[in-house]
């Protein structure tokens, strides 16, 4: 059976209580229902704005994410931005979850088998170069300068 478009799109207006854990909220114990935080999926048109609004800022994008998902009690930007930095991180962790955006520890592990991203970690290690400088070279020089690092190149110096 193929879905509708009203049902396809109704889970984007689904809210979910989640519960903080009382350690972030500085408490030992907390009676059932206090700690709690309503929050919903992000949409693309959410992460669209977002994504211009941040640019190069990892750490505003993320703030962005919990401001706009968080229902109850609704924040500002400059509210969120004040957030103890464990309780950011918990709710960014309960957006990407509640959004589908989580990565499960398979599909990380089978990321990091991928050649060419195991190529641009070493290049950043030995050289300490950025992800934006990496970015820049082409396949065959990221080629190039992985077979440098593994000694089998020209010897420059017994050229000369």
């Amino acid at each position: 059976m193929v879905l509708t478009a009203d049902e396809l799109l109704a889970g984007s207006h689904v809210e979910h209580e989640v519960e903080l854990p009382p350690r972030l909220l500085g408490k030992d114990a907390h009676a059932p229902g206090d700690g709690r935080v309503r929050l919903r999926p992000l949409t693309v048109r959410d992460l669209q704005l977002i994504s211009r609004a941040a640019r190069e800022q990892d750490a505003l994008a993320g703030a962005l994410m919990v401001q706009a998902a968080l229902v109850e009690p609704r924040l500002d930007l400059q509210q969120v931005n004040r957030l103890p930095a464990g309780v950011l991180d918990f709710l960014l962790e309960q957006v990407n979850r509640l959004s589908g955006l989580e990565l499960d520890a398979a599909t990380l592990a089978e990321a990091t088998q991928d050649p060419l991203l195991q190529a641009v970690h070493r290049l950043a290690r030995e050289f300490g170069w950025t992800l934006d400088e990496i970015s820049a070279l082409t396949v065959g020089q990221i080629l190039l300068q992985l077979e440098m690092l593994r000694g089998d190149g020209p010897d420059v110096e017994a050229g000369a």
